[in-house]
């Protein structure tokens, strides 16, 4: 019963990427694509408990599908996240990404290129389930003037309209970070307001911070948290000079010199960037740098998973640190009429 239900629902969804498709012209090969995508994620699961039952998995893939399982149950309990059935079961596809985003700016602004969709409304990146096709979408771009970026995806949100799986490119990350994953992708399906990326991401990223920081202290032991809290200081060091760099750019393109004028501040921009990701990285021991951005298009993932993520943390810290007034606070300010609104309603955070 339960397989002939989960056909009729795909036939219908099939049907509507179809009726897209006809609708939306040349966008209608990207639709099918998609469709086929997700298609392929959704068939080939298998239910996690069911698997580690059986016993028959490698003994790393047993291990951290276990977390997953751990941390999924955590999200529900402690976290208080939507409990629909996603993340308990597992798909397994045989690459290293499940999608491919490409990011896109003006080559003189910072401000992102978005792409426009049904249901989930205007967003700052356009995901591809093969890197190929990713690859071209960004190369039409840049004949056209644009700044891209292509960066792989270990997972994402159907804001509950499936029940997603645990993948197989999740499981390639260390333990913290599967973690933050799951927290970060079942927040999505709590809260998503169409056409505002920056406000969705920088949500879904701050109750990943809130949520890690919670399993910290009852699973994971002292030097653990303590190397926790490393990584996470020096994730927002190298934010923080990214979105320095960004504020930096917004003035010069903003100003009243020539074009040539502009492109010269910013490549030495991004070349003082480079420079200064270099020296935090020697600061701190690191073997090398991170990759430092860029361009502009390398700046937008940065801006939208991460330029709010301090105003919701001050949120939760005002709410005492109670999730009840943390999600109530925030179902208020996403219930604003516009992007201008919401950024008005939440705190200012130097």
């Amino acid at each position: 019963m339960r397989s002939t239900v989960f056909r009729r629902r795909w036939v219908f969804v099939v049907a509507t990427a179809l009726v897209v498709a006809l609708l939306t012209g040349l966008n209608g090969c990207y639709y099918l694509r998609a469709a086929n995508g997700q298609w392929q994620v959704l068939r080939e699961r298998q239910d996690i408990d069911t698997l580690l039952n059986a016993g028959s998995l490698e003994s790393d893939v047993a291990e951290r599908l276990t977390l997953a399982r751990d941390a999924r149950r955590f999200a529900i309990d402690e976290l208080m996240l939507p409990d629909n059935g996603s993340y308990a079961s597992y798909t397994d596809l045989g690459r290293p990404y499940v999608v491919w985003n490409v990011f896109a700016a003006p080559a003189l602004s910072v401000a992102p290129y978005t792409w426009c969709f049904p249901v989930v409304g205007c967003v700052s990146y356009r995901g591809h389930f093969k890197q190929v096709y990713a690859e071209r979408d960004a190369e039409k771009l840049r004949k056209r003037g644009y700044d891209t970026y292509v960066g792989g995806v270990a997972a994402y949100s159907t804001l509950g309209r499936f029940r997603d799986p645990v993948l197989n490119t999740m499981l390639t990350r260390d333990s913290v970070a599967l973690v933050a994953t799951l927290f970060h992708e079942l927040a999505h399906q709590q809260f998503y307001v169409k056409g505002d990326t920056e406000f969705n991401e920088s949500y879904a990223t701050a109750v990943a911070d809130i949520g890690l920081a919670r399993w910290a202290d009852t699973r994971i032991s002292t030097d653990a948290i303590a190397a926790y809290q490393r990584r996470r200081t020096l994730r927002d060091e190298f934010n923080a000079l990214a979105l320095a760099t960004r504020e930096r750019l917004q003035a010069v393109y903003a100003s009243e010199r020539s074009d040539e004028a502009k492109m010269a501040l910013k490549q030495q921009a991004f070349a003082d960037l480079a420079t200064q990701y270099q020296a935090l990285a020697d600061a701190r021991g690191l073997p090398a740098s991170p990759r430092a951005p860029s361009n502009n298009a390398m700046l937008v993932p940065i801006a939208t998973y991460y330029t709010l993520v301090p105003a919701f943390l001050h949120v939760y810290e005002d709410c005492e640190r109670a999730l009840p007034c943390f999600y109530a606070r925030t179902a208020e300010v996403a219930a604003l009429a516009d992007n201008t609104s919401r950024r008005a309603a939440l705190p200012a955070v130097p």
